[in-house]
């Protein structure tokens, strides 16, 4: 396997979130965006000035996605919501399970054709979490259930032309691909492994896909980030601080930096002491040329 560089780069943001997930970025505003699951908040950090801000959220939620320069989507346990950027106001426009209280969301990503994958999971592990959850297509409050029986939705992320998606369960480390239809974001053909992490240390966790079809990964365990080739092998492996990194985005106004968030969750006052960055976001100071996210059409 390929050797495992030190990463280069640096902590973009020092707070121990207790789950970082579901970074994205707006470049009309130079402005970052990710979430701690556990502690319900919605973290901003704008690139040109420096300046962090942390709102409170009265849900679990994971995945951001600009709608417009006044609004934003927000995916969370209880489906998706519109926030009004100025005031933060929330409104649920597409309830998703809502009321299961034990599930929540989690990874998530908007297609080019502006239309959602998001997966759910179970809040707590064990037994019962096996094939819990769900991930959903959701296009102009449509909502589509695509990926059934899934325990850990995650690296959902889509080709620049929208023509395959991409989706693993953590729990059993099979990156999927499948053929997508451009206009809509819906599968249209048969799943099929991507990649078979099923033998190695680390769970794929968040991905998103580069210009040129090539896919950046966290892996969950290890503190590391992947470069996937677009068929498939690991070309390029970088080791972050802590060990639970979660998912990476593109960020800058060419697209050309790349952030990843981390986790303490789960981790007590010792394990804080061995990985004390845990739950820090970085950047991690490698060259890319990625692609911004889509916006979310409602």
């Amino acid at each position: 396997m390929t050797e495992v560089q030190p990463y280069p780069g640096r902590a973009l943001d020092s707070f121990n979130t207790y789950h970082g997930e579901g970074p994205t970025y707006d470049p009309t505003t130079d402005t970052a965006w990710w979430f701690s699951i556990g502690n319900r908040e919605l973290h901003e950090l704008n690139l040109t000035t420096g300046k962090k801000t942390v709102h409170a959220l009265p849900f679990m939620a994971s995945v951001l996605a600009r709608i417009d320069d006044r609004r934003q989507m927000i995916a969370s346990e209880h489906g998706l919501h519109i926030r009004d950027i100025a005031t933060g106001a929330l409104e649920l426009v597409t309830p998703i399970e809502n009321g299961i209280e034990h599930m929540r969301s989690n990874d998530g990503r908007c297609h080019p054709s502006g239309a959602l994958w998001y997966g759910t999971m179970t809040k707590t592990g064990g037994a019962h979490r096996k094939g819990a959850g769900t991930i959903y297509h959701v296009a102009s409050g449509k909502v589509t259930p695509i990926v059934t029986d899934i325990s850990i939705p995650n690296g959902i992320c889509f080709s620049p032309d929208g023509a395959i998606g991409y989706y693993v369960d953590t729990m059993e480390n099979l990156y999927m691909k499948v053929a997508v239809d451009p206009a809509t974001g819906l599968p249209s053909g048969k799943p099929e492994v991507f990649y078979d992490g099923r033998w190695e240390d680390g769970g794929i966790d968040g991905s998103v896909c580069a210009a040129d079809g090539t896919i950046w990964n966290a892996r969950w365990g290890v503190g590391e980030v992947h470069h996937y080739s677009v068929d498939g092998r690991i070309t390029e492996r970088y080791k972050l601080p802590p060990k639970q990194a979660t998912c990476p985005a593109f960020i800058g106004k060419n697209a050309d930096r790349l952030m990843v968030t981390t986790a303490r969750e789960d981790l007590d006052e010792e394990d804080l002491k061995a990985d004390p960055q845990a739950g820090y976001t970085y950047e991690l100071g490698v060259p890319v040329k990625g692609i911004f996210d889509a916006a979310y059409k409602i």
